[in-house]
């Protein structure tokens, strides 16, 4: 497999040349599940821990989710205020008078001054204002008396900012805990000040800045300030189910420091649901591993997990993901009895199968997890040791694991219906078997059947590279293998646009005349026509999708592959199969050898004194198929072709061939091959000549003379 790791990142090498293959910087490439099919099997990819903690803990009920893009509910307090949200926020309900008021107060140091200056606004606003000066000029205690005027007064006349009131009297009470002299209370102040301003927003009062949500995060703070770490993951939880990133980026630092806590301390706090939870979707998720390698202190952790865990109900299929993933089979086969009937605990399966040599059992079980796994499971981006991307959605990560069982079982068709279904998460695997392994006309049945001709790209999504569809891309690969084989009709309404099907029709029209023709020069032109647009269009008419052209890539990037042995995993039928489709020759850009031997097939039809024998020769040496093939055709021209003045610059300044006038050549070839035979033996010959003309007209005489006489 071509190595992708990340030093590979530091380094640009050369792009790939017409007449070699050499990776090139640039773009990395998706992962390939049959380059290495028995490691696709082992290996368990690891999850996301965005997805994993989604899974999570329980929202507030009438508790709206976080909606604003670029605003972070949990940065808003009198204290760490983004400056421009709170802005945007203070406006709403204000007339722009009254919010001209506010921001000028804002700008003072006295909230008394504060409190008299705005007299003419709501009472709830003065009030709340003035607090926020206060607490601006560190005066706490006389914050919250303002916050608590604010929420005293009657539930009509504190609409706009009472729970702005309440998430400040937390964030106070929270900032006083570890100066106040009885601390368990400061906490449960501020716990209830976020509990109030939750419902405040639940029941409906202003809440632009999204402070219910906020107010989660930080009453989770105050728990894990208490030591209440399964109430502080609980509520980090629910806060990221709301949409909040705070919740998930206060997840991953609660990891951080169960981590480094001693192992008698950890073991304690393992024995908490919540916590375990946690710590098992940091595992599955390899959170913390960089570049392949695993953290210092994660083997502590898996196994105070595993001995905190044994025969557990809850879990189970996670726990068995992260003993599998460790290489702790045995631990995994105990989890998995816990596990139930879930898509991952029967991949688990799948794959343990597999490692017993049990490839039935193994296919039954890629079944279930197939079915098990919603459509829509989204574990997200990921990067392979070998620095390939993919995407892993469950359901179609294990289709393609279970493509690999059949191909070797020879169900070569469903095999390909596995990968194809993946869409373009395994197109290369998909386009490999279509290519490759499956006949021509099982995959035209299959499209034919299953794949209709999707719309055409439009000018702005071609303008705007907008990619093919799979579909799309399908059908280009079936009409270009028909082309390849020869199915010059069928193959062109395959292609995905006017132009490819254009091209693909030219195409075919000469190779079809060049096999019909029965005048040499005729057969000749078609021929190198045929040669011609497959030199200047053979990437988008006759490439292979994969190796040897990758005309996935535009023939830009080759990938490299592992060599195709038979072996557990690969039966002798299908090597048998990729060796029957394999490209002649098997080599980059192979559509130049096939013009140039179209090409010298049209020299062969033409008389070798003629400027059409000489001008295709020239043409072909120009395209770039091998060094070999140039200078063979270079040393054809000069072992049989005529002088040309040309010829000086040979395979680069060519003209189109003269097919019409190398009509002449059959006729002056044969003389003129006649007369150089006897050029050598030029006086003897005229000699000869003069004397078999005097003989003749010796007996031409003869013969009049005697007919006188009888006369």
């Amino acid at each position: 497999m071509l190595t992708r790791n990340w030093p590979r990142h530091l380094l640009c090498l050369s792009l790939s040349l017409p007449l070699g293959s050499a990776l090139a910087c640039g773009p990395d490439f998706p992962m390939r599940l049959l380059d290495n099919r028995a490691q696709t099997l082992a290996d368990l990819p690891e999850g996301s821990f965005s997805f994993e903690i989604s899974r999570l803990g329980k929202t507030i009920a009438g508790l709206k989710n976080v909606t604003a893009a670029t605003h972070n509910p949990n940065d808003y307090a009198e204290d760490n205020t983004s400056e421009l949200a709170r802005e945007q926020a203070e406006q709403v309900g204000l007339s722009a008078e009254q919010y001209v008021v506010v921001k000028r107060l804002r700008g003072l140091s006295d909230a008394h001054q504060a409190e008299e200056q705005g007299a003419s606004l709501p009472v709830e606003i003065r009030l709340y204002v003035a607090g926020a000066v206060a607490f601006a000029t560190g005066e706490h205690q006389m914050a919250s008396e303002y916050f608590n005027k604010v929420l005293a007064l009657p539930a009509d006349q504190r609409r706009l900012r009472s729970t702005w009131a309440a998430y400040s009297l937390g964030r106070i009470a929270f900032a006083m805990s570890n100066e106040a002299h009885d601390r368990i209370e400061a906490l449960e102040q501020a716990r209830d000040a976020f509990r109030q301003a939750r419902q405040l927003s639940i029941d409906g009062f202003s809440d632009p800045l999204e402070l219910g949500v906020a107010s989660l995060g930080e009453e989770a703070r105050v728990l894990r300030s208490a030591g209440d770490w399964s109430g502080a993951i609980e509520l980090y939880e629910a806060q990221n189910l709301h949409g909040s990133a705070v919740g998930y980026t206060s997840l991953k630092q609660l990891m951080n420091e169960l981590a480094e806590l001693p192992e008698s301390q950890l073991a304690k706090l393992l024995q908490q649901p919540a916590v375990q939870q946690l710590v098992t979707a940091s595992l599955v998720s390899r959170q913390g591993w960089s570049f392949g390698e695993q953290p210092a202190n994660e083997k502590k952790l898996v196994t105070l997990l595993q001995n905190s865990t044994r025969g557990s109900l809850d879990n189970a299929d996670r726990l068995a993901a992260m003993s599998y993933q460790q290489g702790d089979y045995a631990s995994a086969k105990a989890f998995l009895v816990n596990a139930g009937d879930g898509g991952l605990a029967w991949w688990l399966r799948a794959k343990l199968a597999v490692r017993d040599g049990d490839t039935t059992a193994a296919a039954a079980a890629y079944a279930k997890a197939a079915q098990a796994f919603p459509q829509n499971e989204d574990w997200g981006y990921r990067r392979t040791p070998d620095w390939a991307f993919e995407t892993v959605q469950p359901k179609c990560r294990v289709e393609g694991e279970s493509a690999i069982l059949a191909l070797q079982r020879g169900e070569y068709l469903q095999a390909f219906v596995q990968l194809y279904r993946s869409n373009s998460f395994y197109w290369f695997d998909a386009a490999t078997v279509a290519e490759r392994v499956l006949t021509v006309d099982e995959l035209k049945q299959y499209v034919d059947e299953n794949v209709p001709a999707p719309p055409p790209l439009t000018q702005q999504e071609r303008d705007n590279y907008v990619p093919l569809s799979v579909a799309a891309n399908l059908r280009n690969l079936l009409g270009r293998r028909l082309l390849r084989e020869g199915r010059y009709e069928e193959a062109v309404g395959y292609f995905a646009s006017d132009d490819l099907q254009h091209k693909a029709r030219l195409y075919g029209e000469q190779r079809l005349k060049a096999e019909s023709a029965w005048w040499p020069s005729k057969r000749a032109s078609a021929l190198y026509n045929a040669a011609w647009t497959a030199r200047e269009w053979g990437m988008d008419i006759l490439g292979y999708e994969m190796a040897p052209d990758y005309a996935t890539f535009g023939g830009n990037y080759t990938l490299e592959s592992t060599k195709l042995d038979v072996g557990p995993l690969i039966s002798t039928a299908e090597v048998q199969r990729q060796q029957a489709s394999a490209a002649q020759p098997e080599q980059r850009y192979h559509y130049r050898f096939v013009a140039t031997a179209l090409a010298s097939r049209a020299a062969d039809n033409l008389p070798h004194t003629s400027q059409a024998f000489a001008a295709v020769l020239c043409n072909a040496a120009g395209w770039n198929s091998s060094l070999e093939d140039q200078s063979a055709l270079y040393q054809r021209y000069v072992k049989e072709g005529p002088y040309v003045p040309w010829a000086q610059d040979f395979g680069n300044q060519c003209p189109y061939p003269d097919f019409e006038n190398a009509d002449k050549r059959y006729v002056t070839q044969v003389t003129d091959a006649v007369r150089g035979t006897l050029r050598p033996y030029k006086w003897p010959v005229q000699i000869g000549a003069v004397l078999l003309v005097a003989v003749a007209a010796l007996m031409l005489i003869t013969r009049r003379q005697r007919k006188v006489r009888k006369g």
